[in-house]
């Protein structure tokens, strides 16, 4: 078990350990398995690495993430410039149905709208775009409507689940229509977003509502 202070340490760690972030002032508060990561970075890039590698370390039950982007003034960019930019990234990537989505850029921000019909092109379309210079953040309110009309089984995932390296013995998984949802608990937050992922590639999916528990006891 780990103490706060232990867990503090670990984040931080973790955090000056990439490349990204060697020089980034982010502050790190616990408090029994909850993790608020504070300061201001000069890029998204750095914003979304600092989560990703707080969630990825051992005892972490919930990330608060309040770090600010603040470009410096020669990577600043007009909200024309990034909506070119944009366009010019989804020109280059043919999975990216162009036709079904709509761009809006305002201040940095970018809000991505439009329907697609499997989670990993929602996925690719938001990856085109949270690296590019200028962007600040990004709202993905692109929805999943599965072309496939499978009837979504229960089975199917918990099977697929049980394929993995997740340790699933208290993973519950129920189906409503096109929608599931995971309930319980995992170890890590790692295995909870792999979980979600693993459901997402489900055929006829259209919704996952991952509500799983990370369970990690502290010392106070």
């Amino acid at each position: 078990m780990k103490t706060n202070a232990e867990l503090q340490k670990d984040v931080q760690d973790a955090i000056q350990w990439e490349p990204l972030l060697h020089s980034a002032e982010i502050g790190v508060i616990v408090k029994n398995g909850i993790v608020s990561l504070t300061g201001t970075v000069d890029s998204y890039a750095k914003k979304l690495q600092a989560e990703h590698a707080a969630k990825n370390v051992f005892g972490v039950k919930v990330l608060v993430e309040d770090i600010e982007v603040k470009l410096p003034d020669p990577r600043s960019k007009t909200d024309i410039e990034i909506a070119g930019e944009i366009i010019a990234a989804f020109n280059a990537n043919s999975f990216i149905p162009q036709e079904k989505i709509t761009v809006k850029v305002e201040s940095g921000w970018v809000d991505l709208d439009g329907e697609v019909s499997w989670e990993y092109i929602r996925d690719i379309t938001e990856n085109a775009v949270k690296y590019l210079p200028g962007v600040k953040g990004i709202y993905n309110n692109i929805i999943v409507n599965p072309e496939i009309r499978n009837t979504v089984e229960k089975s199917d995932i918990e099977k697929a689940l049980g394929r993995s390296s997740i340790d699933n013995s208290e993973i519950n998984v129920s189906v409503s229509g096109r929608t599931a949802t995971l309930t319980g608990t995992v170890h890590t937050w790692h295995q909870k977003e792999e979980a979600g992922r693993i459901v997402w590639k489900t055929p006829g999916i259209q919704d996952v509502k991952n509500e799983l528990t990370v369970d990690y006891e502290y010392d106070l």
